[in-house]
């Protein structure tokens, strides 16, 4: 009981400073009744459609725009309540020092008022966020950049010297609402032009059906050395179905989508791309991660099965913390036993411990949480999620290992991004020259 309590009341707290802020600047009864009867409807559409997913299980458009609704409404009074707390504590000091230094006087008295130059303050700085959510959702979301990297190796054989990569991830069908802007996104891939065009996963919220709007504009599509993808861990189906017949049902609905669009569906294999006698693979393996809540299918043993120490591999695998995973974890319930999900677990060395050398491997699945700060010139990024996935957007090396974590191509929940663009990735291979 007390952990719902304890939200509600700090729910409370937060929209109660926001009246106090507004109340300072007007005293028109509508506008205040207003504010009240607003609240209470975007906190009511909310849990309601909260109750509409976790009885259907499944993300919707519905709900990502009453969550949009809540953050764009919440996020910047968590401002307001921060300026007017520490008014307060300043007022409760002064009123503190009023009340003993002038005796009679009451404690309302001695209690100074709440200057109306901080409220316009508080709802100033309030408008910055208030401003950006909106542009998030409405702009933000559909703000495909570019982002391009020369990747130097020793090993990268020379007839793929100057080989081109173009990487997307985490396309969320079924948050898509704009034809014409993910048409624009399509035709911005095809423009860059590259070798092979690589999809990380991801592909629906939770059902196959959510991409088949989107079919033929994706399956326009094009590289000359063909488009290759992987599961994520959205792609199952575990979120929306709870019999095993479902889940196998919609696992091949999903596979069906892959072929559909032209996509090349890597489980645990690989595909070779061979110039002038030399190889490049393209591995792909299942979800793998280290979150006990989404599936490990993942087998780097069966997808680099026949294939030769020395020679150079790209890896495609959802989840970044694959890369560096160190410890199985699973929930557990209330009597401490793990709970493992209806799944095969695989049980095997991170990428970078491996005993075949994967020297590029490219993941997605953060999102970078649709949110967060990056200053490129600065090399600055920063982004919430960085505290549940360290390795969270663009390129880390480790062991002479590189991983690239693509920022995503769609949303998933919160329709809309706030400083982390939607992401189409084009990296260009280039032979590292020897030093004589």
């Amino acid at each position: 009981m007390l952990r719902f309590i304890i939200p509600i009341v700090l729910v409370f707290i937060l929209e109660l400073y926001t009246f106090f802020s507004i109340r300072t600047l007007t005293a028109n009864k509508f506008i205040l009744i207003g504010f009240w009867v607003f609240t209470v409807l975007v906190y009511g559409v909310f849990f309601y459609q909260m109750s509409i997913a976790q009885r259907e299980g499944r993300f919707s458009l519905s709900l990502g725009y009453a969550i949009a609704m809540l953050l764009t409404l919440t996020v910047p009074k968590l401002f307001i309540l921060a300026i007017l707390f520490i008014e307060d504590i300043f007022r409760f000091f002064t009123g503190l020092f009023n009340y003993f230094q002038h005796s009679g006087m009451s404690a309302t008295e001695a209690l100074p008022g709440r200057r109306k130059f901080i409220s316009q303050l508080a709802l100033g700085i309030a408008a910055i966020p208030f401003a950006g959510f909106l542009y998030g959702v409405f702009k933000g979301r559909y703000d495909f950049r570019v982002i391009k990297h020369t990747m130097f190796f020793d090993d990268l054989p020379a007839a793929f010297d100057g080989y081109t990569l173009t990487q997307i991830s985490d396309i969320h069908a079924g948050s898509f609402d704009n034809k014409e802007k993910v048409a624009y996104a399509v035709d911005l891939i095809n423009e860059q032009q590259s070798d092979v065009i690589l999809f990380t996963g991801d592909i629906v919220n939770a059902v196959a059906e959510e991409m088949h709007p989107w079919i033929d504009t994706f399956k326009r599509l094009e590289a000359k050395d063909g488009k290759y993808s992987v599961l994520g861990n959205h792609d199952y189906g575990f979120y929306a179905y709870e019999t095993k017949a479902e889940i196998l049902e919609n696992h091949k609905k999903i596979e069906q989508v892959h072929k559909d669009i032209g996509f090349n569906l890597l489980l645990n294999d690989k595909k070779t791309i061979e110039r002038n006698g030399e190889k490049l693979h393209i591995l792909g393996v299942e979800n793998w991660g280290a979150s006990g809540h989404f599936p490990k299918k993942g087998s780097l043993k069966k997808a680099t099965e026949n294939v030769v120490d020395g020679e150079f591999n790209v890896l495609l695998s959802h989840d970044p913390s694959h890369f560096d995973y160190k410890e199985m974890q699973f929930p557990k319930n209330k009597e401490g036993k793990e709970v493992i999900r209806p799944t095969d677990v695989v049980d095997e060395s991170n990428i970078i411990n491996f005993e075949k050398k994967i020297q590029l491997t490219l993941a997605g699945h953060t999102h970078g949480m649709q949110f967060g700060i990056e200053i490129p010139f600065l090399n600055f990024k920063w982004s919430p999620v960085k505290y549940r996935y360290p390795r969270w957007a663009g390129l880390y090396e480790e062991a002479g290992k590189y991983l690239h974590v693509n920022r995503g191509f769609g949303v998933l929940a919160f329709p809309g991004r706030v400083g982390i663009w939607p992401e189409i990735t084009v990296i260009e291979l280039k032979k590292r020259e020897k030093v004589a």
